[in-house]
């Protein structure tokens, strides 16, 4: 059956890493563009479903902006370059990171399997590419936005670059790359991309009805392959996997932040406590990995170019991952809101377990409703463009006056907020509740009178009747 538009590319190329807010979630920047070949029977449409095979399941969407072809083009210059384009559509790169682990970066049979390359359901012919803007939605969602000038390398040089070395014909296909957002969908799922006002490419998953042959590469899934298909940055040290597992997270919950300050600074850490903020629902526990957020000063012409539409914070919330806090940086300034209620129940709605924001918190009442910790400076109405720009995500940021790394365990209570490096969570978790049994002893034996002379802390003869007691339990 033909392509709707008579789209009928000899080669499809696609650009690894191209928005900056893709980049910025997979933690590296290229300096130059890099590419992979999708076969052409890859190609599809509006309306195709797009097959999961039996198995696997890491499919992940990536809306993408289709340059297609015009004239042939071959060692053209950038200048001349926009000068050999049809015109432009939306598409989406399909992919099951399942079979990642065989493909070394050739990317063939996780993206190049029949129907993995949706494009449609118009062609665009504009001037000027740069000011195009993209957006896909999932069941309705919006999940994916951003405008062409976000773009790392622009149309222009993509085609030069490719040029220079291969022939591009009428017809072929580049796809541009995609920004962040892009995560793993289910069979029943519904994907649709929008470039500008030219409608929606619409495709839904669905699971393959028969099994997959057992020759052949089969599907495969590690913690690294989920969080790339998920879209979450790596963490420099461990996994998240690694540093936090149910008991630990249940070991957490159950002592105070004062115990494992006092833990903390035995083994040298110091600067560990936020200070300044407080929480919105006392009555919750915190324990989580840090996923940062840092704001800058208001410079209203940066804002202007970099603070309106899916920006850093947004962004951000939307490449929140299961188990994470997000950490805000405001420089401790009061003057504005850092979040609302509706960004805080997006982020709960991903997994989020946390918020901890150093500045202020706009709707503050809601989030005495929210079934989320957050800990805040001050209740500010006004937005964050009153005093902030929102800049970039998972560096290492100052909260509250302690360094937040990316990756950091966060424990919160009543009182407040301590930050546990991940090497050290595990014996700190161990420790405290050491310390936590030894202190309600204590405690018991003061009530009934005893004088804290010898108990507290428990000289030779009190730790004696201590252990004796724990021994009996």
């Amino acid at each position: 059956m033909d392509h709707p538009l008579g789209l009928t590319p000899g080669k499809i190329i696609a650009v690894h890493l191209n928005y900056r807010s893709r980049a910025a979630e997979r933690g590296r920047t290229p300096a130059v563009p890099s590419y992979f070949l999708k076969p052409a029977s890859s190609l599809s449409w509006s309306g195709r479903p797009v097959v999961r095979p039996a198995g696997c399941e890491l499919m992940a969407f990536e809306g993408e902006i289709a340059i297609i072809i015009g004239t042939r083009a071959h060692r053209v210059s950038p200048e001349e370059a926009l000068g050999h384009v049809a015109g432009y559509a939306a598409a989406n790169d399909f992919g099951v990171y399942d079979f990642k682990h065989a493909d070394l970066g050739s990317n063939l049979r996780a993206k190049g399997q029949d129907g993995y390359t949706p494009i449609g359901p118009a062609i665009l012919k504009t001037d000027d590419p740069s000011k195009l803007w993209l957006r896909t939605y999932v069941n309705g969602d919006l999940v994916q936005e951003a405008c062409a000038d976000e773009l790392l390398f622009g149309f222009d040089l993509l085609i030069a670059d490719l040029s220079r070395l291969m022939t591009l014909e009428p017809g072929d296909i580049i796809l541009a790359g995609t920004p962040a957002g892009s995560t793993v969908v289910q069979p029943g799922d519904v994907v649709e991309v929008e470039l500008e006002d030219t409608g929606r490419l619409r495709n839904e998953v669905v699971a393959d009805e028969g099994p997959l042959p057992p020759y052949g590469v089969q599907p495969k899934v590690t913690d690294q392959l989920k969080a790339a298909a998920y879209g979450s940055t790596p963490v420099p040290g461990a996994e998240k996997a690694g540093v936090l597992d149910e008991d630990l997270i249940a070991a957490l919950k159950s002592v105070s932040t004062a115990t494992i300050s006092s833990q903390l600074r035995k083994r040298g850490i110091d600067h560990h406590f936020i200070e300044g903020v407080k929480p919105a629902r006392p009555d919750l526990r915190m324990v989580g990995i840090a996923r940062t957020l840092r704001y800058l000063p208001l410079r209203e012409d940066v804002f202007a170019e970099i603070g309106n539409g899916m920006n850093a914070q947004k962004r951000t919330v939307e490449e929140i991952q299961p188990g994470e806090v997000l950490v805000i940086s405001a420089r401790g300034n009061h003057g504005a809101g850092t979040l609302g209620d509706i960004l805080a129940l997006r982020a709960l709605r991903r997994g989020a377990v946390g918020v901890i924001t150093d500045g202020g918190l706009r709707d503050s009442p809601s989030f005495s409703s929210l079934d989320m910790p957050s800990y805040y400076g001050v209740a500010h109405a006004a937005v964050l463009g009153r005093r902030h720009v929102p800049m970039d995500s998972q560096i290492p940021v100052d909260c509250g006056g302690v360094l937040v790394m990316p990756g950091d365990v966060l424990v919160g209570d009543a009182e407040g907020v301590v930050v546990i490096p991940p090497r050290l969570v595990a014996e700190v978790a161990r420790d405290s509740v050491k310390q936590e049994k030894e202190e309600r002893f204590i405690y018991e034996r003061v009530d009934e009178g005893a004088s804290v002379d010898g108990l507290y802390p428990m000289n030779k003869a009190w730790r004696q009747v201590y252990e004796e007691q724990a021994s009996a339990e």
